[in-house]
């Protein structure tokens, strides 16, 4: 199999209770980094009955791949034991070198229904295309996050993000560069901006990047997962998952980053 295809086929056998299938794919020190999913194979799959008592589902909006991760943004149904009846996530594995599942990062988020630009958590493209272009873009969402996100060169948001159209998914910003604007100044406001403090990880494929940050919001550390749409050198397409990162009730001392 194909690692997106090892990887779609493992997260099927989670949702089914497949521990066979788990086994064959998967690490017997598969290391989690989710907070309240402990860590190794045979402790995460003890858990599995707790998502068929619920009838959790999970339904792949996306899937890329960057060498030997696969990441991917999903929304998850029947979603209790993750904190609400539908959550989006983004998933990320790491395939060691034998082609098995060896580690696993997520970030999730309540699904929410009426959003301030009228688009989806997670509607819009699929499909990557530009594979050529992988790197180029994975540099330009880097440079995007430390002069926009990290405030280093704010001043240069145009630079980065089309004046003519830029998609927003995150329910609370409206479209466009004037959505942008207006959700800083409402939470400049409100003495509540958010600060990106450091980017873990930076995945591509194609013209879509995902970088993975660590920052200051509502008083708490936050785990930033921002996935981006490259169209001729400029970001054209936004979604995000945001956690507050826990420090209580943990099930693994692994971190929701260490990459």
């Amino acid at each position: 199999m194909s690692k997106k295809e090892t990887v779609s086929t493992f997260l099927g056998a989670v949702i089914q209770n497949d521990p066979a299938t788990m086994r064959e794919l998967a690490n017997d020190n598969y290391i989690q980094h989710n907070p309240f999913i402990p860590t190794g194979l045979e402790p995460f799959i003890q858990m599995l009955p707790v998502l068929q008592e619920n009838g959790t589902t999970a339904e792949n909006i996306r899937m890329f791949r960057d060498g030997n991760y696969v990441f991917m943004h999903n929304i998850w149904r029947n979603a209790k034991p993750f904190g609400a009846d539908e959550m989006v996530s983004f998933d990320i594995i790491r395939l060691d070198d034998n082609g098995k599942v060896a580690e696993h990062w997520d970030a999730m988020t309540p699904f929410v229904n009426e959003t301030a630009n009228g688009r989806t958590q997670t509607d819009g493209p699929v499909e990557s295309t530009d594979l050529d272009k992988t790197e180029e873009n994975k540099a330009l969402a880097k440079s995007l996050v430390e002069d926009i996100l990290m405030g280093k060169n704010p001043d240069k948001i145009t630079d980065y993000i089309s004046s003519e159209h830029y998609h927003q998914h995150n329910p609370d910003i409206k479209d466009g560069l004037a959505g942008i604007t207006e959700t800083v100044e409402y939470l400049m406001a409100q003495n509540n901006m958010f600060r990106y403090t450091k980017i873990h990880k930076v995945l591509g494929e194609g013209n879509f990047v995902l970088t993975i940050s660590e920052g200051q919001w509502n008083g708490t550390t936050n785990a930033f997962y921002d996935l981006f749409r490259m169209e001729n050198g400029k970001a054209v397409e936004h979604w995000d998952v945001i956690q507050p990162v826990p420090t209580e009730g943990l099930a693994n001392d692994n971190g929701m980053f260490g990459f």
